[in-house]
């Protein structure tokens, strides 16, 4: 029962992290990156293979935007993967077209909302 409620705890407070946006106490905000060239090597990396242009996600990619995961994380992730993905070490992505990268990522709006589209209302 304790690991079920451990679960619980976490899978929330990540939630909460991924909807917000905005960094948790304790974690850097940050660095500074522009979008517009982390948009063309999101592109030119072949990032969008897996994630989709807009990160929203694919087959074999999980989604990455809107409301990415803490840059902390993501760069971590990018740095070290767990699952298919190929780890991009500094040597192939600069730290600085990391930054770029994320700073792409947090140009990208959330969806509209449901009731906004007008054939969901029927």
């Amino acid at each position: 029962m304790y690991f079920v409620s451990a679960l619980i705890v976490i899978a929330t407070t990540l939630s909460a992290l991924q909807i917000s946006g905005a960094p948790a106490s304790g974690q850097a905000a940050p660095p500074a990156g522009n979008a517009e060239n982390g948009k063309k090597i999101f592109a030119a990396y072949g990032c969008y293979q897996c994630h989709n242009y807009a990160a929203h996600g694919g087959e074999a990619g999980p989604r990455l935007a809107p409301r990415p995961i803490p840059f902390e994380a993501f760069a971590r992730y990018v740095r070290k993967p767990t699952r298919n993905m190929p780890p991009y070490t500094a040597k192939v992505v600069s730290d600085k077209e990391l930054a770029d990268i994320y700073a792409f990522l947090l140009t990208i709006p959330p969806p509209p909302a449901a009731d906004s589209i007008p054939i969901l209302k029927r």
